[in-house]
């Protein structure tokens, strides 16, 4: 009998999951999309998600896909990208190349496939994309991205700090002493030293772009640690941009809101990626946080330095 009730639940289980993927829209930019719940080892690759992030296009006035226009904002810009194999780092390699941009994009060694793929995307527009998989979580290859960056492209003039990691735990006392270091090694210390580094190649017009997030607004608990290390790069953004924007350099961040990328299925339980959305109706997809990055990186936010937009998907957040 166990074995028929398990044959019946599974039943209905697959018949509830087709039923939500017809109700489903197919376009991601649009309102009630949602993502089917999956699961993968972390890092997390894109490519073996089931239903790829949007990279390269942005919703229409209709919510939908549209190939990402450019204008030449970032013509002959240098850009050092963490993270920049999948997910955000990619998209805004691409939007940056697009734009006009070359990259040096860091990234896990077992994340070399995503790479590759994002360098092939870059040089579809015709600019360059140095990879170098190295591990941040290391003070000295924060130096040598710096170096390797001058090395291949003569100049660094936009660092966007975007490399992360998370892991759910409901509540502090599950969150071992290893957990909260690496969290903070990963996510928060890579910052200062990498800024550290580039400032001393960096001019009038440069900028530096953090990647930070809506929890540090909203305090998810069951992220606890992520959440932390997010918080001080707020903080982190907004000191450094004191110390800098009389010569001329930016510094600002970008919060987002849940976005579709591999650390979904890598980090969050299937209830967790069964809510997975915002006000909006939807998660975000990559290319909709790039375009901020972009927006950062260009002179159309020459007069924002200290700030941090809040690309979340409608949650009213003060700060």
């Amino acid at each position: 009998m166990a074995a028929i009730r398990d044959l019946v639940d599974n039943a209905k289980e697959a018949l509830s999951s087709k039923s939500e993927q017809q109700s489903t829209p197919k376009s991601q930019f649009k309102s009630g999309w949602q993502p089917q719940v999956q699961h993968q080892a972390r890092p997390g690759l894109e490519s073996d998600m089931q239903e790829p992030a949007q990279i390269e296009n942005v919703p229409d006035f209709d919510g939908e896909p549209r190939l990402y226009k450019g204008s030449g904002k970032l013509e002959g810009r240098k850009a050092i990208i963490t993270g920049g194999d999948s997910g955000i780092g990619r998209s805004t390699a691409v939007l940056f190349a697009i734009e006009g941009a070359d990259s040096l994009i860091a990234y896990l060694p077992q994340e070399e496939s995503d790479a590759q793929k994002t360098a092939q995307l870059v040089q579809k527009y015709g600019r360059q994309c140095h990879l170098l998989p190295i591990d941040i979580r290391v003070q000295a290859n924060c130096q040598k991205i710096v170096d390797e960056a001058i090395a291949k492209m003569g100049a660094i003039n936009i660092l966007f700090n975007n490399a992360a990691t998370q892991l759910v735990k409901e509540t502090i006392f599950d969150i071992p002493d290893e957990q909260w270091l690496d969290t903070f090694n990963t996510n928060i210390h890579p910052m200062f030293y990498l800024s550290k580094a580039a400032l001393k190649h960096m001019k009038h017009g440069d900028v530096i772009i953090n990647n930070a997030s809506i929890n540090a607004y909203v305090g998810r608990p069951d992220l606890l640690d992520y959440t932390s290390t997010k918080g001080a790069i707020v903080a982190f953004t907004r000191g450094l941009s004191n110390q800098f924007v009389d010569k001329g350099i930016r510094v600002n961040a970008v919060a987002p809101g849940p976005v579709w990328t591999p650390l979904i299925p890598a980090t969050m339980s299937t209830q967790a990626i069964k809510e997975f959305t915002a006000p909006i109706g939807r998660p975000g997809q990559p290319s909709e946080i790039a375009t901020v990055v972009v927006f950062l990186a260009s002179t159309d936010s020459s007069l924002l330095s200290g700030q941090t937009i809040h690309a979340n998907g409608g949650t009213v957040v003060n700060g």
